[in-house]
This record gives structure tokens, C-alpha cells and sequence, in this order.
């Protein structure tokens, strides 16, 4: 399953390579990016909380209690769901051009970008069905996940990406790649009609892929309207705080879409390249969370077992050592790569999307990427704290946590891009969401010591120090690697670009294990092999 995962955000990052190579990285590209996004967000807005936080606990009390083994309850919430979803989605399409409002900066309403606002109501109107196929690809995950099937929902987006990737050949060959003014312009209607069915034919595919695992585990859907006494009440009460929890999130998000999309918008017309936006984000974000997937999800999925059975012994303190252990496992591998993107941060833009229309602005990726890396250092540590609130049963205290860590990413990411240059949008946005995710560390792990006692706090201080001198002296070593390849090479395509990265990051990866291995930092090899056993082909999660 942990495998599936990674596989997914792998072939996702292939998604936005081609993306980058088809469209570029400014305002023709968020055009398109911003409004396939906005159904994803709609959807976690709308039912996503509900889903994971009311309707899967009912579903498992269902299968144990009903004498159907709650066949009837999974067919009333899925017509119910279906119902709800059906008639929201058909609203929010009629309403596309009063809802992108939210999203855009007000600079799209101007005269001489009709073109792209055009397009991106365009393109929301073909997308938004999608809120529809997500809603029910999530239940249906969920309700094969009660019933001990859990590997169909980790693999299936791999189909919505191959679909992607498959829409993106056909554009590529039939359209090429965006050049001089369109990197700045609309679409087409033929090219609105190709990627926006295209994005949501993925979506539908990611769902039917389920239909046949639903079958095999032994349930048949067929729609019930007998909603009355169907025990939903007591249980929405139960997830009020984690569905607020979500809500919170996607506001936060909401803001964060608006202010990049001011970045590209500012560029003008016939003015390609310049400005950073939602696709620059959006795309360091996303090989951002490879790692996270990689080494963050495998540790926090081993560890929760162990965190809710010292829960339930009411062993709070062993529940502050294991949180403090899975932090200090974490934060072995994971401050190294945040160091290595930053380093090689250029490079690696290069490699990944310098082709096609983004071919002379992939270079506008690498100050955003260096700097999620500090983002995914903080992003990690709160993640890892909010396991222990979980294990607690405590998602109240999580609600109220969140809510600053989206507070200050708003309030910083309004300072922080207001009046300032369209080139650094994006990079300022990152660092709001470093600011956001610093706070939450400082209110987690306050909240939390307090909660359960000791965090291990001085073992933890002696940890980052021995971490720091490590991954310090392995950059520096990176660095001057790098700058003497610079010396001697020319820097050429993104395929030359393989070599100081392959060089860099092998003389780099070696000084760190010596270093880690020299000063007794043991949780480097502790976590990388939990990583490797989760990773294994064919072991079951």
C-alpha cells in the first residue's frame, strides 16, 4: 500500500512534467492548473471531511452489528451521497463563473484578459463534474477499506495519472508546446475540450477501477431512499471537529490560490515568463510530498498502532516517548533531502521540467523549491505531533491547532506578496507556509508536552545538534562539489544536468551516512530500513 502511494505521486510528478513541457510555468499554465484544481478542493470543502471522519466509522459499526452485515446501511449512504454530490455538482458547474471569483486576483476581469478568463471558465465548467467522481471514489474506497481491502484506493489515481499523461501525449502532438505570447494567453476551444474532458475522464477512470474490487468483496450496490433513523446524527456530531478541521485547511488553500494567481496575472499579456504562480507552487509542492510520502506517511502508518494501544492503556507518557522517537526517525532522512533540494535546487528544476514551453523558465522553480524544503522539515514535525493528538482521541485541541497554523499562513501570505514583484509570488507564498508550519510546531509540541509530560526534549536538542553538524558539513561538501562541476562543465540541457546532480548528490549522500555513522546518529539507519520493508513489493500494509 505505502508503495501504491509513492507509485501515485511518482506518476503524478510525471503528470506536471508534461504539463510544464505543454503549457509552460506562467499565466497560460495556471489558467488551465487553477481551474483543475479547484475541484479537488471543492470536494475535501464539501464531503471530504464528512467521508473520512463520520461515514467510515459508521460504515465499520454497520458490518459488525447489522445481520446484513450493513449491505443496507452502505446502500442508503452511497445513494444518499450520490444524491447530494449529483445535485451540488450540477450548481457549482452552472455557477463556474461566480465561483472562480474566489480563486482569481481581480486583475483577470480586466478588458485585455478576457481571452484567459474566458478559458478558465471554460475549463472549470469541464472539470467541475469531477467533484462528483471524487466524492464517490472516496466512499467507495472507504467502504472497500471496512471491508479489509485496502491496496484498490492507494493504486487507483495511478489510473486518473496514466489517463493524464496519456490526454497530455495527444495535446503535445497535436498542439506542440506553448511559445512566445501564448505563454501568456488563452486556449482554444479544441484545447479547452481536450485537457479539461481529458483531466476529468482521468477522475471517472479512478472510480470505475474500483467497481470490480467492490464486487469481488462480496457487495452489490442498489440504491435505497430510506434514509430516516439511519443513526448519522450522533456520529456527524462526533466529526464535527475534524470536518471543521478540513474546512480550515481548504479556506487557508483558498487564499493561497488567489494571491498565486496574482503572480502570473501580473505578467500581462504578450509578456511571457516573469512571474511565479499557482503552477510553480503547485509543482515544487508536489515533489516536495514524494519524500514525505516516502519517509513521513511510512513511519507515522508503523507507529499509529502502537500510539493508540498506549492510548488506550492510558500510558500518556509512553505516547510522548514514541511521538519523540518517530520525530528524531524522521527528521534523519528528511532535514538531508531538505538540504539537497536546496543545494541542487536548480538542477533539479532542470531536470524535471526544462522542456518544451518551460524549457527557458524552469529556472523560476528553484527558489521555490529550496525553500519547501525548509517547509517540509516544519510540515513534518507538526505532522508527526498531530499523530499523538489522534492516539488521544483529541481532535478538538487539532482543530484549534490548525487554526493558527492557517491563520498565520494567511495574514503572512498576504504581507508577505502584497506589492511585491510578480517573480517572488510564489517563493513568498512558500515562506508563509514555513511561517504557518513553524507555529504549528511551537503550539503542537506545547500543547502536546503538556498533554502527555516529557517529549524528550534534551534528547531531541542533542539529536538536531549532532543532525545539524552533520547535514552542515555533508552541504558544504555538496556545495563545493557543485561549484568546482561549474567550473569545469558548461551547463547545457536538462539530460547534461543528470550528471552534477548524480555526482553531487552521491558525494553528498556518502559524507552524510559517515558523518551520522561517526557521531551516533542511529536513527538513520533505523528509519531507512523501516522505509525499505514498507516499500517492498507484495507486502500487505
Amino acid at each position: 500500500m505505502a508503495a501504491g502511494t509513492v507509485v501515485s505521486r511518482l506518476s503524478g510528478l510525471v503528470r506536471g512534467i508534461l504539463l510544464a513541457a505543454a503549457l509552460g510555468v506562467g499565466l497560460h499554465a495556471d489558467v488551465f492548473n487553477i481551474a483543475n484544481t479547484v475541484p479537488n478542493m471543492l470536494y475535501i470543502l464539501l464531503a471530504g471531511g464528512v467521508v473520512n471522519a463520520v461515514l467510515v466509522p459508521q460504515l465499520v459499526r454497520a458490518m459488525k452489528n447489522d445481520p446484513d452485515g450493513g449491505d443496507a446501511y452502505t446502500n442508503r449512504i452511497m445513494t444518499l451521497a450520490a444524491l447530494f454530490l449529483g445535485v451540488v455538482t450540477v450548481l457549482l458547474v452552472v455557477a463556474a463563473p461566480l465561483l472562480m471569483r474566489l480563486f482569481l486576483d481581480d486583475r483577470f476581469y480586466d478588458p485585455d484578459r478576457q481571452a484567459q478568463l474566458d478559458s478558465v471558465v471554460a475549463f472549470a465548467r469541464y472539470c467541475l463534474p469531477q467533484v462528483f467522481f471524487y466524492g464517490m471514489f472516496v466512499l467507495v474506497g472507504q467502504v472497500l477499506n471496512a471491508r479489509g481491502r485496502f491496496g484498490p484506493m492507494m493504486w487507483a489515481p495511478i489510473a486518473n495519472n496514466v489517463i493524464a499523461v496519456g490526454v497530455l501525449v495527444v495535446y503535445l502532438l497535436l498542439h506542440g508546446g506553448a511559445r512566445g505570447p501564448e505563454l501568456a494567453g488563452g486556449f482554444t476551444p479544441g484545447q479547452e475540450l481536450l485537457l479539461g474532458v481529458g483531466s476529468t475522464a482521468g477522475i471517472v477512470v479512478q472510480l470505475l477501477v474500483l467497481v470490480p474490487y467492490l464486487r469481488s468483496a462480496g457487495f452489490r450496490f442498489r440504491p435505497r431512499f430510506d434514509f430516516r433513523g439511519s443513526g448519522l446524527g450522533h456520529t456527524l456530531r462526533l466529526g464535527l471537529w475534524t470536518v471543521l478541521f478540513v474546512i480550515v485547511n481548504q479556506v487557508a488553500y483558498t487564499v493561497v490560490v488567489r494571491l498565486a494567481s496574482s503572480g502570473t496575472v501580473a505578467s500581462g499579456p504578450g509578456a511571457p515568463g516573469g512571474g511565479t504562480g499557482y503552477t510553480v507552487y503547485s509543482n515544487s509542492f508536489v515533489l516536495t510530498m514524494v519524500p514525505h510520502s516516502i519517509i513521513t506517511v511510512s513511519l507515522a502508518t508503523a507507529v499509529l498502532p502502537l500510539l493508540s494501544q498506549h492510548a488506550s492503556d492510558g500510558d500518556v507518557a509512553a505516547i510522548g516517548r514514541q511521538v519523540s522517537r518517530t520525530l528524531r526517525s524522521a527528521l534523519a532522512l528528511v532535514v538531508p533531502v531538505a538540504v539537497l533540494y536546496a543545494v541542487m535546487a536548480l538542477d533539479l528544476a532542470q531536470v524535471i521540467w526544462g522542456y518544451g514551453a518551460a524549457s527557458r523558465d524552469y529556472a523560476s522553480f528553484a527558489p521555490t523549491l529550496a525553500l519547501f524544503g525548509i517547509g517540509l522539515v516544519l510540515f513534518t514535525a507538526h505532522y508527526l505531533a498531530l499523530r499523538g493528538f489522534y492516539a488521544l482521541e483529541q481532535t478538538r485541541r487539532v482543530f484549534w491547532i490548525q487554526c493558527v497554523v492557517a491563520g498565520v499562513n494567511i495574514v503572512a501570505a498576504l504581507l508577505l506578496v502584497r506589492g511585491a514583484p510578480a517573480a517572488e509570488t510564489a517563493p513568498r507564498l512558500v515562506v508563509a507556509y514555513a511561517c504557518a508550519y513553524a507555529a504549528g510546531v511551537v503550539v503542537s509540541y506545547a500543547v502536546l508536552a503538556r498533554t502527555v509530560g516529557d517529549l524528550a526534549g534534551r534528547q531531541v536538542l542533542r539529536f538536531l545538534v549532532r543532525l545539524a553538524l552533520a547535514v552542515g558539513l555533508a552541504g558544504l561538501l555538496a556545495l563545493g562539489v557543485r561549484e568546482g562541476l561549474d567550473a569545469l562543465l558548461p551547463r547545457g540541457g536538462p539530460l547534461l544536468a543528470l550528471l552534477p546532480l548524480a555526482v553531487v548528490g552521491t558525494a553528498y549522500l556518502a559524507c552524510y551516512l559517515a558523518l551520522a555513522r561517526l557521531l551516533r546518529i542511529g536513527e538513520v539507519n533505523d528509519v531507512m530500513a523501516l522505509v525499505l520493508r514498507r516499500l517492498r513489493p507484495g507486502r500487505r500494509a
